[in-house]
C-alpha cells in the first residue's frame, strides 16, 4: 500500500495523534489545492495520509461493526508501485481492460493514477519519485514540506523536535471483543 488517504476535519490534532500518540512519523505534507494533505509513516513506502476538510462531520463508531446510517470517513486507497514504468503498465492494463483510468497525475512527490473498483471504491496507483519513507524527517525540505502555514502541531516539530500536547481519546459504544 502506497497510502490510505482519509478525511479530517482538524490536522492540528490529527498531527498530534497520529505522530505524537501513535508515533508514526509525519513525512510529507503539501496542499492538495485548499486542502492541506499530510502523510504519516506506517512502514518503508507506506503511510496514511489525511486531507483537512473543514467542517467535515467527524462521528463515532466501534471498529469492526458496520453502520449503515452513517457515511464513512475513508476517501481512498492507494495502492505502492515500485516505480514510473509500473505505474504506466498498470494504466495501460486497466484501459485493455475496458477500465476508466487517469492520465498520470504528477503531485511532486508521488505520481499517481486513479479508477474505481467495480463497486465504485476509489483506488490510486502510485510510486514515490520523492520518497518521503524509511528516511529522517527534514522539514525544512520544500518539496516534501510545502504547507506554506503548517498547523500548529507542525510548527512545534519543526521548532522543537516534539510536540507539546497529543490528545486523549474515548471509545464509542461496543467494543469487539475478538477472544483469539
Amino acid at each position: 500500500m502506497n497510502h490510505l488517504a482519509l478525511v479530517t476535519p482538524d490536522m492540528d490534532a490529527t498531527v498530534r495523534f497520529y505522530h505524537g500518540v501513535l508515533g508514526m512519523r509525519l513525512v510529507s505534507m503539501v496542499m492538495a489545492g485548499p486542502m492541506r494533505h499530510y502523510f504519516f509513516e506506517i512502514g518503508p513506502e507506506n503511510t496514511v495520509a489525511f486531507f483537512e476538510v473543514k467542517g467535515a462531520h467527524a462521528f463515532a463508531k466501534p471498529a469492526g461493526i458496520p453502520d449503515r446510517d452513517r457515511s464513512a470517513q475513508f476517501d481512498h486507497l492507494s495502492f505502492n508501485l515500485p516505480d514510473e514504468e509500473a505505474l504506466h503498465a498498470l494504466r495501460d492494463r486497466l484501459a485493455a481492460y475496458g477500465c476508466e483510468v487517469t492520465e498520470v497525475v504528477d503531485h511532486e512527490i508521488v505520481h499517481s493514477i486513479y479508477f474505481t473498483d467495480p463497486h465504485g471504491i476509489a483506488l490510486e496507483a502510485s510510486w514515490w519519485c520523492i520518497d518521503a519513507t524509511g528516511r529522517p524527517a527534514d522539514y525544512g525540505d520544500r518539496r516534501l514540506f510545502a504547507d506554506p502555514d503548517p498547523v500548529p502541531a507542525v510548527r512545534e516539530l519543526m521548532e522543537r523536535g516534539e510536540l507539546a500536547w497529543t490528545p486523549t481519546t474515548v471509545l464509542s459504544g461496543d467494543v469487539v471483543n475478538d477472544p483469539v
